[in-house]
Parts: C-alpha cells; sequence; structure tokens
C-alpha cells in the first residue's frame, strides 16, 4: 500500500470518529465539562498508548524525539496544520496558555503533515516562526499518534493525565482561558 493511501485511510477513520466526538461535544467517554474522576471507574477512558514522533529544530523546539503521551506526566497535545488559518489564529492563545501553565505538562504542538516528503520541515518552522511558537513541536508523519484520537477538524487539542487518559479533548479555536481550564483538568486527576 502505498503511503499516501495509507494516510488517505487513516484521515478518513479521523473524520467518521471526529462525527462522534462532534456528538459528545468533543469529548471521548461523555466526559464533557466533569471531572473525569467524579464518574465510575467503568466509564473511564482507556490510557493512550505512547507513541514515540520526531520533534521539529524550532523556536523553543528541539530536534529529536518526543513519547506523547508522556510517560508519569501531563501531557497537552495541540494538533495544527500549517495549511489552517484557525491553527494560526489562535497561536497566542496558546502561547499565553503556554506561559502560564507549560511548566506544569508536557506542552506538544503537533502536525500531521507529511514532513520531509511533500511538506517541508523549512515550511513548518517558517510557519512556526511567523506565528511567535515558542515550545516542542513535532511531525506526525505517519498520523500514528493522530489516529489514536478522533480528530474531527483542526485545531484540535488533548489534555490528558499523567497515566495517559484523555481529560479533555476539543477542535476549533479557544481562548487562553479554555486552553489552561482544559489543561487543568489533566493537573486534577
Amino acid at each position: 500500500m502505498r503511503r499516501r493511501d495509507l494516510l488517505a485511510g487513516v484521515a478518513s477513520v479521523g473524520v467518521l470518529g471526529g462525527a462522534g466526538a462532534v456528538a459528545t461535544g468533543g469529548v471521548p467517554n461523555g466526559l464533557s465539562g466533569e471531572s473525569a474522576g467524579s464518574r465510575a471507574n467503568s466509564n473511564e477512558p482507556e490510557p493512550i498508548e505512547p507513541v514515540t514522533i520526531d520533534t521539529i529544530e524550532a523556536p523553543g523546539s528541539r530536534d529529536g524525539e518526543v513519547t506523547l503521551p508522556a510517560p508519569d506526566r501531563p501531557t497537552f497535545v495541540d494538533f495544527f496544520g500549517t495549511w489552517c488559518p484557525p491553527c494560526a489564529e489562535q497561536m497566542p492563545a496558546l502561547a499565553a496558555a503556554h506561559d502560564r501553565i507549560g511548566d506544569e505538562v508536557l506542552f506538544v504542538s503537533v502536525t500531521t503533515e507529511p514532513v520531509g516528503d511533500e511538506v517541508s520541515e523549512e515550511t513548518v518552522v517558517d510557519w512556526w516562526r511567523e506565528n511567535d511558537g515558542d515550545w516542542l513541536v513535532a511531525a506526525d508523519v505517519t498520523a500514528e499518534l493522530a489516529s489514536r484520537f478522533p480528530i474531527g477538524k483542526y485545531p484540535s487539542a488533548r489534555a490528558m493525565d499523567a497515566s495517559g487518559r484523555v481529560r479533555w479533548a476539543t477542535s476549533g479555536t479557544h481562548t487562553t482561558e479554555e486552553f489552561v481550564d482544559g489543561i487543568e483538568t489533566a493537573l486534577d486527576e
């Protein structure tokens, strides 16, 4: 199977899964608006199996790898695309949220674009710089990480507790306060 066909298949699964996320308010297992800890264990979301992806050398980032969700640490992942105007629009809110709460979680922005193939790493770095990104940025070129979440549209974000369970999931643009509140749900667990 060609890589492009594989990526198209993964993307279609994400779109179909995203319809379910929209129906539940974008939060897995109906966790919308309440702490998962207050629900019965049978409704607890399953931990996300960690995936190691490449990071990109850019402002605030480094060349290397990152494992998401981070083992034994709360993790916030922002899925973005350099082609996505709303992704660029929300960068100031993400930057402010990172400044306020970034030390308490592994804070990462991830693109699922085919970096190194159809999209150059330089394109991502230029976009990152133009939009004042200053935290870890990574490329999920096989969409292995993204396939573990029901991403309906971009931008999309997930906050996971230290056990890798999603505690806040959303798509679309958000304010700094909404990001901080969402991330704090993962810290409270």
